[in-house]
């Protein structure tokens, strides 16, 4: 069942932090997108699991959360935009402070409404942009179409949504933050799931790099032969 928007403006209240766990890898998300395309609905959703219709604009919210994940408690934090990204044409007008945040994450939502073409157009020049900051191709960022519900209102197709994922090699995923708790959860799983192999994977590569290569043992024949060799030698 649908839960009907509140009538009135909802200023987000803060969720109660969880207490420190043991010690383990640490996962930064940010959620980008223009306004109104649901970034703060979609992260309470997540947290929370309970979904609230209308927000003030916020600017810029950060979550840290313990999060269960394939069964380890991973610390989570995730920040929240501003929607304050303008595009033309092929270029985005990013403020320092989202300039900023795209520098500290380490994955990414780009998040765009099914009801809203001009916020689906922002979602190119923002992944270039997020890319242009990570130009490792392993970063994981996936493109989200929100409000899957309003279908009366779509303005965005599904197939326009997938095209666009396919032509920068990303995932795509529809969802429905008011009746999907589930995709919502899914989402954000998969992205902390990816996060955590890359950083594995950079810590592999780092424990490697820091090894030094052990000598070669000597060969014990060759040893053998050179100290026979000595010896005649003296002996003569």
């Amino acid at each position: 069942m649908r839960l009907p928007s509140m009538s009135q403006p909802f200023l987000l209240a803060p969720i109660a932090e969880c207490p420190p766990g043991p010690p383990g890898a640490q996962v930064r998300l940010a959620v980008l997108g223009a306004r109104g395309v649901g970034k703060s609905a979609m992260i309470v959703r997540f947290l929370t699991k309970r979904f609230i219709g209308d927000y003030e604009p916020n600017t810029g919210n950060l979550y840290s959360r313990l999060v269960h994940l394939d069964g380890d408690h991973v610390a989570v934090q995730i920040q929240d935009t501003p929607g304050c990204i303008q595009a033309q044409e092929d270029c985005v007008q990013v403020p320092d402070s989202l300039s900023r945040c795209v520098k500290w994450a380490e994955g990414f939502l780009l998040v765009y409404s099914i009801t809203d073409y001009s916020s689906y157009q922002s979602v190119q020049p923002l992944y270039q942009h997020v890319r242009k900051v990570h130009p490792d191709a392993r970063t994981p960022i996936i493109i989200v179409g929100n409000k899957a519900d309003l279908l009366h209102a779509r303005q965005v197709q599904a197939k326009e949504g997938l095209q666009l994922a396919d032509e920068l090699g990303s995932l795509f995923l529809e969802i429905s933050t008011s009746e999907d708790s589930q995709g919502v959860c899914d989402v954000f799983q998969y992205l902390c799931k990816e996060v955590s192999k890359l950083q594995h994977a950079g810590s592999t590569d780092r424990r490697r790099s820091s090894i030094i290569p052990r000598p070669k043992s000597p060969n014990m024949q060759d040893l053998k032969r050179r100290f026979k060799q000595a010896l005649s030698s003296k002996v003569k």
